[in-house]
């Protein structure tokens, strides 16, 4: 299964329509739309993120919700919060609280096993909704060294997490995948990593796009800007009205439409 970035409603709803069955609401891509780090995001910035979401689209969501903000009361008290946004999934992974910046540059500090079980019990015991499921990432894999990844997966496990993530290296993905046959595995990379029946043969259940829908937003944007100062022209054709209707479909708008149809525009010419 195939969970690609969804930042904002119009996200998901375009993930919708490609027929992908979840979306995912990445901390890291949401502090970088609000030109922070994903370290000085609040847990009630990234809910109401995953409330605009699900309250315009029927895409099943997943949340980031980092390091869950704080010691294990912080962590139940963010799971309550991201399960009442209408979200299906919450994934916490096992780094410092606070988290830290330097994670965007690739320097990650693990807190003890024991310390992510208590975050990760915690936050089981505080869903009410047994369907909401819990997500617990390592990166022990690349920090720590294969069997410490293994370990902490084990662990991560037998506390009652439903989804294991390991952001493991290449050559380790079908063993990890070996070590916890039956239980779901999941990973964040982009999405031409792998085929998904590549992804199947290898034993991994849910595969995270976190970064391809920003990624060609600002590549493409920044690009038809620079033309358009050098060159007199961005060189882009944005679709104009054409699209301008496409948008109004996609982002459901015909049923509002419609009301305003039988109310305040009764006696206004229709537009062809």
């Amino acid at each position: 299964m195939f969970a690609p970035l969804a930042l904002d409603p119009l996200n998901a709803r375009l993930i919708e329509e490609a027929g992908f069955p979840a979306g995912y609401l990445s901390g890291g891509a949401l502090g970088f739309q609000y030109a922070v780090g994903e370290a000085q995001l609040t847990s009630t910035e990234i809910a109401d993120a995953a409330r605009r979401i699900t309250a315009r689209s029927e895409l099943p969501l997943i949340v980031d919700g980092g390091v869950g903000f704080g010691d294990p009361i912080h962590v139940a008290r963010a799971t309550q919060l991201f399960q009442a946004t209408g979200a299906v999934a919450v994934e916490f992974e096992d780094q410092v609280a606070p988290k830290r910046l330097h994670h965007h540059v690739g320097v990650e500090h693990l807190v003890p096993t024991e310390d992510m079980v208590a975050k990760i019990e915690a936050a089981v015991a505080a869903r009410t909704d047994p369907d909401f499921l819990i997500i617990a990432r390592t990166g022990g894999f690349r920090n720590e060294g294969f069997d410490a990844g293994v370990a902490r997966l084990g662990a991560y496990r037998d506390a009652g997490a439903d989804i294991m993530m390991a952001l493991c290296r290449e050559r380790e993905l079908k063993p990890v995948a070996e070590r916890f046959a039956g239980t779901p595995l999941s990973i964040i990379t982009g999405l031409d990593h792998h085929t998904p029946q590549e992804w199947t043969d290898l034993g991994w259940k849910l595969i995270i796009d976190s970064f391809t829908a920003q990624g060609l937003a600002v590549s493409h944007t920044r690009e038809a800007y620079r033309r358009f100062r050098t060159e007199g022209k961005s060189g882009v054709d944005a679709g104009g009205m054409q699209l301008h209707r496409e948008l109004v479909e996609l982002c459901g708008l015909e049923p509002w439409l419609d009301l305003e149809r039988r109310t305040t525009e009764r006696t206004s010419p229709e537009v062809p």
